[in-house]
């Protein structure tokens, strides 16, 4: 016999047939019917069936099989034969069982029972809720939207920063800023990147994108908001108009999705995910045109107000009826923009822009008020004082180039790509108002 082969349910094919292999997983399932014992081991990539029979298998493989308990961890040696009942055509006979950590009897959930379980549970015990494949089929989709963002932005002259997430001031005004001590100063977990990407457009790295966790103080209880997410942020140097920071988004979104449905077909059919690629070029409305089109389906809103959540679904239902799964939404009223996004000068809007998906806003940005005096109006204006912001305004007084960016909240992204029913689907250990653990 040959030298044992360590497989996994991925590797295991009839081609190892009276080979000696070695597999291990969780025992998802075991069933003894007299004179043959039945393992189902799971690991990462699917199900090895591990068969005995009772009278080719030693006493001490059976007496540990009639023992186990589900969701043990177990290392299997034994014999690969070809099987056309087992799934993938190989099976194999044991001639050694180890149980490597036996799990403790009941579970706290399921893993392959068709029974529901509430979300707190599963969010409680989520090490158990990852051990369904189709939950931890979120979690790779995700790895490859993250890797595909990344070759994108570097494929186009971007290069990766990390900026502080204990910081002096917030860039967007105090209400949603978790404080905290920091030695003897009060200090905050960064909202964005912004004011730092902001910053470096004055260094010559003048396209930079950063992926990392951002934070926001919002007592919201919705599907679509939580306390910490993934934010995918962007700033670009030299820029005509908005448009070109528009188009870097486009393009980018369209690489990840495009990528998406390429690379991952396997965990798309487990979540019976329908992934399509949105048409391209995504329309552009005006936020006065918006507004008319949500009132139209029935929505009173007058301008200057938000969209809101309601505003966005009706928006993206109409957009859905022209075949638009994308679509931008742009110049907004100044008033409800941050400082340093750019008035359009003679009227009360701004070159500012959301990216709807679905009909819920996956990422914002614009351009940029780069000239000094005007940001430090812009500020005061705000009801800011400028003085708290001398780090970052020093940057402008000495050369800023023209610039604009953008933040992409991924598990939003995520979320509507694969119709995820709540945000917290997308995300391994959620924070929100009440969840703290684990």
């Amino acid at each position: 016999m040959s030298e044992v082969k360590n497989r996994t349910s991925m590797s295991l094919t009839p081609a190892d047939a009276d080979s000696e292999v070695v597999v291990q997983g969780w025992a998802q399932d075991v069933r003894n019917l007299g004179g043959i014992s039945f393992l189902q081991l799971r690991d990462r990539y699917g199900i090895v069936q591990v068969t005995a029979p009772k009278k080719r298998t030693a006493p001490e493989v059976m007496e540990i099989m009639a023992s186990l308990s589900r969701e043990s961890v177990v290392r299997v040696t034994g014999t690969a034969k070809a099987s056309e009942q087992a799934k993938g055509g190989v099976e194999v006979l044991p001639t050694r069982l180890e149980v490597l950590s036996a799990a403790a009897v009941p579970l706290p959930m399921g893993v392959i029972d068709k029974v529901n379980v509430e979300p707190d549970t599963r969010f409680d015990h989520r090490f158990m809720d990852l051990r369904k494949p189709e939950a931890r089929a979120v979690f790779e989709i995700k790895s490859t939207v993250l890797a595909l963002i990344d070759q994108y932005l570097v494929d186009n002259g971007f290069v990766e920063i990390f900026t502080p997430k204990l910081v002096a001031s917030g860039a967007e005004g105090g209400a949603t800023l978790f404080e905290l001590r920091y030695f003897d100063k009060t200090a905050y977990l960064a909202q964005s990147p912004q004011l730092y990407k902001q910053m470096l457009m004055s260094t010559g790295l003048d396209r930079v994108f950063e992926i990392g966790p951002a934070f926001r103080a919002e007592p919201s209880d919705t599907v679509r908001h939580v306390s910490e997410f993934i934010s995918f942020d962007g700033e670009m140097a030299y820029i005509d108009s908005q448009r070109d920071v528009q188009r870097m988004i486009e393009g980018c979104t369209q690489a990840v999705i495009g990528g998406v449905i390429e690379r991952c077909q396997k965990q798309l059919e487990l979540l019976g995910a329908n992934v399509s690629l949105p048409k391209a070029p995504y329309p552009i409305i005006a936020y006065q045109d918006a507004v008319e089109m949500v009132n139209d389906e029935g929505m009173k809103l007058a301008l200057g107000e938000d969209l809101g959540t309601e505003g966005e679904k009706l928006l993206g239902e109409v957009m859905a009826r022209q075949g638009n799964e994308m679509y931008w939404i742009e110049e907004y009223p100044e008033e409800a923009k941050p400082f340093y996004i750019m008035e359009k000068d003679g009227t009360p809007y701004s070159y500012s822009f959301d990216l709807d998906y679905k009909g819920q806003e996956i990422s914002s940005g614009g351009q940029r008020e780069h000239r000094y005096d005007r940001l430090v109006a812009r500020m005061e204006k705000k009801g800011l004082d400028p003085a708290a912001f001398n780090f970052y305004l020093e940057a402008f007084r000495f050369g800023m180039p023209p610039h604009g960016g953008w933040g992409l909240g991924i598990e939003r992204l995520v979320q509507k790509m694969l119709d995820l029913p709540n945000i917290r689907e997308a995300i391994l250990f959620p924070r929100d108002r009440i969840r703290l653990v684990p």
